[in-house]
């Protein structure tokens, strides 16, 4: 054991520096104005004409419970606040909030809870290539849809969950404390994060900071970009967390034809299996490989259809989830606990299919519609939204259902269907 240890320290720095190398000597092909995740299906914002933009969302709907075997009523609100402004020659300042209200609740969760996403201050130089910033962002790395691997600054950063939708999940989550100094150079980057502890804990206070979910432990995180070739660019990440083992994982998107692209995400930690942390067994941590594949087509329609194969060697099994899940409905929430804050895949393999249309029939209707399937239980997630826009309103109409038996990943959900209508007012 000790040999096999001392080879896989030894590789390490050898493969980042072979990594660095590669990209670098990539870098100076000529930029592409074609981005390759373009084709992802998301929806560019309107110009911001004020720095300031609130919205509030209204929802209401029925649930139905599957422990108490019955349909619930179930009503939301939230407000939704950014802020944005340039302060100085190069400076900038930047604020986002999101308060929700939801009824019901789940283990003893308070109905109303804050997520504080970012608060900033931000230096851009005269020639934009360098930019520092300080305070809490949201940075979001990786191109896959449904899990991200070397997305390593997402741990904790979830206070509550109001959609299946992972692209609104990564929106709304709340950002870390840090420092992050970039530098941009033709067509490679380099960006350094510095995030330190603040908190040892997460609160379960309504309007906490909630420092504790995000900067538990301080974390150093290098990374460097690069436009590999036209319609190509990657990502390489070297994460050191204090008393851990470093981390580093690799993403890479690339256009294949006018209308597809392909992307893929690779990353290696040393963390405990889920069943070990659940269990608390007192396991050792291990070597974890985390991975995500997919291809996104987009249709000249307005079509995007993506299909993604996710995997994670500290994810459950289906005997695993069998024998947790069996223990009652406490087991689940232990287990969404567990997985849900960090928007980890739970299973050892898993599928995901997301589906968006523009101009659904209507120029003003749109439809998302996503299916997560556990590759290892066999269960499956449904969710699905028909949005119709006007100039200061949208109303979306929202279903989920969860499929599966009892004692799998989703078919142990307390809801096993959920409908609700929704109505966003933007100021």
């Amino acid at each position: 054991m000790p040999n096999k240890q001392n080879r896989r320290h030894a590789a390490w720095p050898l493969a980042t520096a072979i990594g660095l190398a590669a990209a670098m000597a990539c870098a100076s092909t000529r930029a592409d104005d074609t981005d390759a995740l373009a084709l992802g299906g998301s929806t560019a914002e309107a110009p911001v004409t004020s720095p300031l933009r609130l919205a509030l969302e209204l929802g209401g709907g029925t649930l139905a419970d599957r422990w108490q075997s019955k349909n619930v009523s179930a009503h939301r609100a939230a407000f939704d606040l950014r802020y944005s402004q340039a302060v100085g020659s190069g400076l900038r300042v930047a604020f986002s909030d999101r308060v929700d209200d939801v009824h019901p609740t789940l283990g003893g969760q308070p109905s109303t809870v804050n997520s504080l996403r970012e608060a900033f201050a931000s230096w851009q130089s005269d020639d934009a290539a360098t930019v520092v910033d300080f305070g809490r962002v949201n940075v979001r790395n990786g191109p896959a849809f449904g899990f991200n691997p070397t997305d390593f600054l997402r741990t904790g950063a979830l206070r509550t969950i109001t959609t299946a939708d992972p692209v609104a999940l990564r929106e709304n989550r709340m950002g870390v404390a840090m420092l992050r100094v970039a530098r941009q150079e033709g067509n490679a980057g380099l960006t350094l994060v510095l995030a330190p502890k603040v908190a040892s804990a997460p609160s379960q206070s309504s309007w906490s900071a909630d420092f504790g979910a995000t900067n538990d432990r301080a974390r150093a995180l290098l990374a460097l970009n690069a436009r590999l070739a036209e319609g190509t660019s990657g990502q390489l990440f070297a994460v050191a967390t204090r008393n851990e083992r470093p981390r580093w994982g690799v993403n890479l998107t690339t256009l294949a034809g006018d209308s597809a692209v392909i992307y893929a995400e690779y990353a290696e930690s040393n963390e405990q299996d889920l069943l070990d942390i659940l269990t608390n067994s007192g396991a050792p941590a291990k070597r974890q490989r985390k991975a995500a594949l997919g291809l996104t087509y987009t249709l000249p329609s307005k079509l995007s259809l993506t299909l993604e194969a996710d995997a994670n060697s500290r994810g459950l099994r289906a005997a695993d989830f069998a024998s947790w899940l069996a223990q009652g409905p406490n087991a689940y929430l232990a287990y969404a606990a567990l997985t849900q804050p960090s928007q980890e895949l739970g299973a050892r393999r898993a599928w995901t299919f997301y589906l968006t249309q523009k101009e659904l029939g209507l120029k003003q209707l749109d439809l998302t519609a996503l299916v997560r399937r556990n590759a290892e239980d066999h269960s499956t997630l449904g969710w699905l939204e028909l949005r119709y826009h006007w100039p200061r309103i949208d109303a979306a109409l929202q279903f989920q259902t969860a499929s599966g038996s009892a004692f799998t990943e989703f078919g142990a959900m307390p809801y096993r269907r959920v409908a609700q209508l929704l109505l966003y007012a933007y100021f």
